[in-house]
């Protein structure tokens, strides 16, 4: 699969992150961080740019190292304080916000399936501030589980041929955790650093929204892989892991951080610009009977998302000493009806912003239309649809949910 294309440029730096405690260091971080990524948010988003020292200053405040086990030096924060943490930080700009998913991802893959050996060199890597990326989609298949990329035992380790789709935060990436299929058609992930022959980053995501969430094609064209950088990903679901409830639990954080942004920029559109109607005979649109009531139920229903999403983080924190059949599936259960209304929470609120705010609101220098946009796209990572025949299935025929990574 010869291929001419030039590697993406991004001023990657050498990391220096800050290593945090513990659970409440976390969120205390989170707060300082999403207070700096809030400012310039919305010209980010316009320009499609953003600026390494924003990165950088993110990754290094360690926020990317809090899942690293204790043993090996992190915080191992709780699967609720991470879905915090990531809620947080989404709320100020949840582009910024989704780029470290994958991430954590890659870190609990490195925790179900690495060696020891492993363990310490990447989860080093990652407490230094390292930012890992994912390639692990495609776009030509039937379905997301058709993978075509193709992993090939050589005398030195292993080669690489594919085309890769979705590569979240692969701009900004010192490596990158590339998913092929070994011989025996098993998923196999290999992680691989930037710069590597073979590995070309293309900077092409085109969507209305998340729009710097660099989330573009990957090329790797044989692409040479040690041994030691490989780690058998397929294990995680021959047998009962949280490895799906917590792709799923960051998927649905990130939503309940839109729908939070989207809803408090209403909130202060409707206090400082927005009209009263003539009908409601008030003298400011804060006191407009239909508009309170409007805004009174968004606030139910986003608080309602936030408090299943911090309940689906407890019920994997109660599954993660012994995962079983029976705690894994109730993982899954917890994290689908969060799911349901972190989207369409995210969705509703970023709607209604423009119905409460008023003609004024939709004017380009606010591009409040980035909330919309934002929860439109992440929310068709996986069909919500689904989430409902998952609960419904279970509730009334007891069947658990399968396991892969969208459950």
């Amino acid at each position: 699969m010869p291929t001419e294309t030039l590697s993406a440029d991004y001023d990657i730096r050498h990391p220096h992150a800050h290593v945090i405690a513990d659970d409440a260091e976390a969120l205390s971080v989170a707060h300082r961080v999403a207070t700096l990524l809030r400012e310039g948010a919305a010209e980010r988003d316009r320009n499609r740019e953003v600026p390494a020292d924003i990165v950088d200053a993110y990754s290094n405040s360690g926020l990317w190292g809090i899942t690293v086990p204790r043993e090996h030096g992190g915080a191992e924060v709780s699967f609720a304080t991470l879905a915090q943490v990531i809620a947080i930080v989404s709320a100020a700009d949840p582009s910024l916000g989704q780029i470290p998913q994958n991430h954590y991802c890659l870190l609990e893959d490195i925790r179900l399936q690495g060696t020891d050996e492993q363990k310490r060199f990447f989860f080093d890597l990652a407490l230094q501030g390292n930012r890992f990326a994912n390639a692990l989609s495609e776009t030509g298949g039937k379905t997301v589980q058709d993978i075509s990329t193709r992993l090939v035992a050589e005398a030195d380790g292993y080669r690489i041929d594919g085309r890769k789709g979705y590569c979240t935060g692969s701009l900004y990436a010192h490596w990158l955790g590339v998913l092929a299929l070994d011989e025996q058609g098993r998923a196999q992930l290999a992680f691989v650093q930037r710069g590597t022959p073979g590995l070309v980053i293309v900077d092409d995501w085109s969507s209305m929204g998340q729009r710097t969430t660099s989330s573009g094609t990957v090329l790797l064209d044989g692409l040479r892989v040690p041994a030691f950088n490989l780690f058998p990903s397929y294990r995680s679901y021959e047998r009962p892991t949280l490895a799906g409830p917590f792709a799923q639990l960051t998927t649905a954080a990130i939503d309940a951080g839109i729908g939070r942004a989207a809803l408090d920029d209403t909130i202060a559109f409707v206090r400082e610009h927005a009209r009263p109607w003539i009908d409601a005979k008030v003298e400011r649109a804060g006191d407009d009977p239909l508009t309170i009531i409007q805004v009174g139920a968004l606030e139910i229903r986003q608080e309602a998302a936030e408090a299943l999403l911090e309940r689906a983080g407890w019920v994997l924190d109660a599954a993660k000493p012994a995962p079983d059949e029976d705690n894994v599936a109730a993982a899954s259960l917890a994290v689908a009806k969060a799911k349901v209304l972190t989207t369409e929470a995210a969705i509703e609120a970023s709607n209604r912003l423009f119905e409460l705010g008023g003609t004024r609101s939709s004017l380009t220098r606010h591009n409040f239309d980035r909330h919309w946009r934002n929860a439109r796209v992440h929310t068709l990572h996986d069909p919500v649809r689904w989430k409902y025949h998952l609960v419904g299935n279970w509730a009334l025929n007891g069947i658990k949910p399968t396991r892969h990574d969208w459950n």
